[in-house]
């Protein structure tokens, strides 16, 4: 079969960039593209802040959760530091301020346990419960009672303990 001349195209033609500006490749998004960006990004962080919005006890009980992690590290860091917890009497109190009651720990950190020189009180205003010795055979417990601060309770209202974590 024979192809006429008129329907083939030279090879150089055919590689020849075409249009306006073909000459050098162009990279990068258009203003469009951008925009499409921002429009989906806004839209999922309007979602996200409506559910954190409904859902502010949640939002208590796990800054509850992750305080008490935070006091059972730096309780571990005054143990190791210092040979012993500090006791009930001294409580929680310890780990932002050296104890005056005895036993006076002989090698507490002059910058005290915490990153905050005030203890911390739950997401509900209320101080912490500090137990020595703790339930379940552990040697200390911390202990928020939730939205209502009284023992028992459910749901943002449920104790929430280092023993149970």
């Amino acid at each position: 079969m024979k192809t006429s001349a008129a329907y083939r195209l030279p090879l150089a033609a055919s590689l020849r960039p075409r249009g306006r500006g073909a000459e050098t490749p162009r990279s990068g998004f258009t203003l469009i593209e951008i925009l499409v960006v921002v429009l989906i990004i806004t839209i999922l962080a309007t979602i996200v802040g409506v559910s954190v919005v409904k859902e502010p006890g949640r939002a208590r009980v796990a800054a509850a959760r992750a305080q008490i992690k935070v006091f059972g590290t730096a309780l571990q860091l005054y143990r190791m530091d210092n040979g012993a917890l500090p006791t009930q009497a001294q409580g929680l109190k310890a780990l932002v301020e050296k104890p005056a009651l005895a036993p006076v720990p002989p090698a507490y950190r002059s910058e005290g346990y915490l990153e905050s020189r005030n203890l911390p009180a739950d997401p509900w205003g209320n101080p912490y419960v500090y137990l020595v010795p703790g339930a379940k055979s552990a040697p200390y417990e911390i202990i928020t009672y939730g939205a209502d601060g009284e023992p028992g309770g459910e749901d943002e209202a449920a104790d929430i303990a280092s023993s149970d974590l």
